[in-house]
């Protein structure tokens, strides 16, 4: 007994762009409510005077009632707590990445080759970036305590007592804001630096090897090269990550001393939920987007340039 041979067939022309429009339509309906309409949302609010308690409970898609123009782009551009919450930010982005990187960057070295107990080891260094943000803070709140385990174990090395207080110096706890998120975040780097390395060509590694290159002239002549588009986007995806930092912050000095270790984002959210500043919240953040966008392009560039060599 025979059996019908189905064959379906691929539509043409504009049925084929209809059929592709109806295949993404969910993707760009969900898009379209997760990004585009909040980001066109703060855009109108920040355009406007608004807040909860302006007009006696007027709705926030009644802010033209309240328009404003650039008037809040103009006034916290010269906000001197919002920008030193942005240079505060950039100083965080700018230590701990790159030495996330490198540890990073070591750890992936190292566990590219295989050696006894490696998934176990994997594993454990992976757990810190599996902890909720707000308990790692916590945790590391509890840490750097004047009688907490840190000076504890700095007492045990100095032969006297330790008590610094951590928490409450304006270096100091930017220092123990840094460590927290360099403990939890290193792994970040380490999985997908590792995945980028386990992905080179064995070929181009083993002929530098063969030719009698060195570990440091493979890493510098062979491996680098190639990682490099694997680099740019952790560097990139990491920075974003790190820019937006809060749970720590917030969890081990609520920005304190005073404002010493006020981020952006603790700096949104008390404009936002305590003070209700909507309006001026939203023009904040645009102006946060602008920035990272134009350091995401400039970052983005040698790996363009070197797909239109590639493809030239």
């Amino acid at each position: 007994m025979f059996k019908k041979q189905i064959t379906l067939k691929e539509p043409k022309g504009m049925d084929a762009a209809r059929f592709g429009f109806f295949m993404i339509l969910p993707a760009l309906v969900f898009l379209l409510f997760i990004i585009i309409f909040p980001l066109l949302a703060s855009i109108y609010l920040s355009l406007s005077e608004w807040s909860p308690l302006t007009g006696g409970g007027t709705r926030w898609y009644e802010a033209y009632k309240f328009w404003g123009w650039l008037s809040n782009y103009w006034n916290i551009l010269r906000d001197a707590d919002f920008l030193m919450s942005i240079v505060r930010t950039f100083i965080i982005v700018a230590v701990v990445v790159p030495v996330e990187f490198f540890i990073g960057l070591g750890l992936a070295f190292l566990f590219r080759d295989n050696f006894v107990g490696k998934k176990i080891f994997h594993s454990i260094i992976l757990m810190p970036m599996m902890i909720v943000p707000a308990v790692a803070g916590f945790v590391f709140y509890m840490l750097f305590q004047a009688q907490g385990p840190v000076n504890a174990v700095l007492s045990v090395f100095a032969f006297k007592e330790v008590s610094i207080l951590w928490l409450q110096g304006t270096w100091s706890a930017m220092i123990a804001i840094m460590i927290a998120d360099i403990w939890q975040w290193s792994p970040f780097m380490f999985l997908i630096l590792l995945s980028g390395l386990m992905a080179l060509p064995e070929d181009q590694i083993n002929a530098a090897l063969i030719l009698g290159a060195s570990k440091w002239q493979r890493f510098r002549m062979v491996l680098f090269p190639l990682m490099k588009p694997v680099i740019v986007i952790a560097l990139i995806f990491r920075g974003m990550e790190a820019v937006k930092i809060f749970d720590a912050i917030w969890l081990m000095t609520t920005g304190g001393p005073g404002t010493a270790t006020e981020s952006i984002s603790v700096y949104m959210y008390k404009h936002g939920f305590k003070h209700l500043r909507w309006s001026w919240v939203a023009a904040g953040g645009i102006i946060i987007l602008i920035i990272i966008t134009l350091i995401s392009m400039q970052a983005l560039k040698p790996i363009k340039e070197r797909e239109e060599e590639q493809a030239a």
